[in-house]
């Protein structure tokens, strides 16, 4: 099963052509999405204001090597291994899902355009390698939505309450877990696979499709956005804000309990107060 490519083998019924044009439309979907997303709420326009006025304050300038050094730094730990996440469960389910992903969406694109029919053979590596993707979106979505989701509990919310940021996370666990299945079924023959098929094609066309009241856009701007807070973190100007208790671990472990301390046991809510286990 994990060398077998289901888009070949359902070419006998859906034109290549039909699968291509398709991811390409996905793709299309995705950059206009993201367009209107960051016209709409003006994240493009704050970023570069603030980058400016942060320039303007900055305490000393930086050097070519000094931003290129945080560049790097950037990308190996902001990036590549989401460091801004202090919780290591939140962390590794999002590392999960975003390479299962790269994975997922790599291959497809792949086995569609370059092996699209059983006449070009897919390498068992490609082939393995989308299904390794979609098990990794899987587990890591899974385990972020029944176990580690954050404002839920904590903030007194029920466990199923679904809001429009849940949208990406749910049609991509959507679009991962039924191309397993329809992956699975189109592999053994069975008369259910074109009926998971149709359901796969949905699923995923709302992922794409969703760019715009999903989480989706942010991934394309928030390594800029982490980038932009290391130079301010490095020129002085720290975003205009207080550094005192940032650069005293001690100092910042105290100042947190007391502010748990003072905090109202029932934060308003009228229930008693979970331990911060989320973040």
């Amino acid at each position: 099963m994990f060398t077998s490519n289901p888009f070949a083998e359902i070419s006998a019924s859906v034109p290549p052509a039909a699968m291509q044009w398709y991811v390409i439309l996905m793709i299309l979907l995705v950059v206009v999405g993201t367009l209107f997303d960051v016209v709409h709420k003006g994240s493009a326009r704050y970023f570069f204001e603030n980058m400016r006025n942060a320039r303007s304050r900055g305490a000393r300038p930086l050097g070519g090597g000094e931003k290129m050094s945080i560049a790097v730094k950037t990308l190996a730990v902001d990036v590549l291994a989401s460091g801004e996440f202090c919780n290591q469960r939140r962390r590794i389910a999002h590392l999960l899902g975003m390479y299962g992903f790269v994975l997922y969406a790599a291959t497809t694109a792949l086995m569609v355009f370059c092996y699209p029919t059983t006449a070009t053979p897919t390498p068992a590596i490609v082939a393995a390698l989308w299904w390794i993707g979609a098990l990794m979106i899987v587990a890591g979505g899974a385990w972020f939505w029944f176990f580690i989701r954050v404002d839920v509990a904590a903030e007194g919310g029920r466990a199923l309450r679904l809001m429009r940021a849940d949208l990406f996370v749910l049609s991509l666990l959507a679009s991962a877990t039924l191309g397993l299945i329809w992956g699975w079924l189109q592999t053994i023959g069975s008369a259910a696979a074109g009926t998971f098929f149709v359901l796969y094609i949905l699923a995923t066309t709302v992922l794409f499709a969703g760019v715009p009241w999903s989480k989706f856009a942010h991934m394309f701007f928030k390594p800029a956005a982490a980038y932009e807070k290391r130079i301010c973190e490095a020129d002085g100007t720290a975003e205009n804000l207080p550094t005192q208790t940032r650069d005293d671990p001690e100092q910042q472990k105290r100042h947190s309990m007391e502010l748990l301390r003072d905090a109202p046991m029932n934060m308003g809510l009228g229930i008693k107060r979970e331990a911060p286990r989320h973040y």
